[in-house]
């Protein structure tokens, strides 16, 4: 008699809370979705970007709350890289069978940029995106970089941004976004041919 498989995948989803005198923040993230983002922080351009982040990765991201808006946004927009970088920690486990490492050039019109990442456990973020400090609508576009930061640390992630050229400002973090969302996409990808993690440490 032919035997049933019962080889079952790990659930990849985690929730992640924060609260504080700054921010009350509460995100759901699934590795293997679809793509959709859903939810509200108040911030719509941070949100335009998280959508792209999540659609280029296959990732389903669920992110409502609130921060100091009345102050500015960057409070809100750091405090979900902490939650997010937290919540993909906990969705990795022990980063077995996973791809590890990726990378993704993006082009936005007449704007190009590039992220290569690890997913070692070892935090490590270089952004080399020469712009300068303004704003689209009512962004404050320095921003990207603190929350990049903090979701690269919290998520034991080492990454590299760099913008090779451009001029919009909307383009250049439209690239980034989506750059950062297809090395994302590549390196939580599960590999059968792997048996535990991609490391000669046994560990990572």
């Amino acid at each position: 008699m032919k035997k049933s498989s019962t080889n079952v995948k790990r659930e990849r989803v985690a929730e992640v809370r924060r609260d504080t005198k700054e921010t009350q923040l509460a995100v759901r993230v699934n590795l293997d979705g679809k793509g959709v983002f859903a939810g509200s922080v108040g911030v719509p351009f941070f949100e335009h970007m998280l959508d792209l982040f999540t659609r280029h990765a296959l990732v389903d991201l669920e992110l409502k709350g609130k921060g100091d808006l009345q102050i500015d946004a960057h409070h809100t927009v750091e405090d979900v890289g902490i939650v997010l970088g937290q919540a993909v920690r906990q969705a990795l486990g022990d980063r077995a069978g996973i791809e590890r490492y990726g990378e993704a050039y993006v082009p936005m019109e007449e704007s190009l940029a590039r992220c290569v990442l690890d997913l070692c456990n070892r935090p490590y973020f270089r952004y080399n995106v020469s712009i300068p400090k303004a704003k689209v609508g009512e962004f404050d576009v320095e921003l990207v970089e603190e929350f990049l930061r903090a979701f690269a640390f919290n998520a034991g992630i080492t990454m590299h941004v760099e913008l090779f050229y451009g001029s919009n400002l909307h383009h250049i973090l439209e690239a980034v976004f989506k750059a950062v969302g297809r090395a994302f996409g590549k390196a939580i990808q599960c590999n059968s041919r792997i048996e535990g993690v991609l490391s000669t440490k046994g560990k990572l």
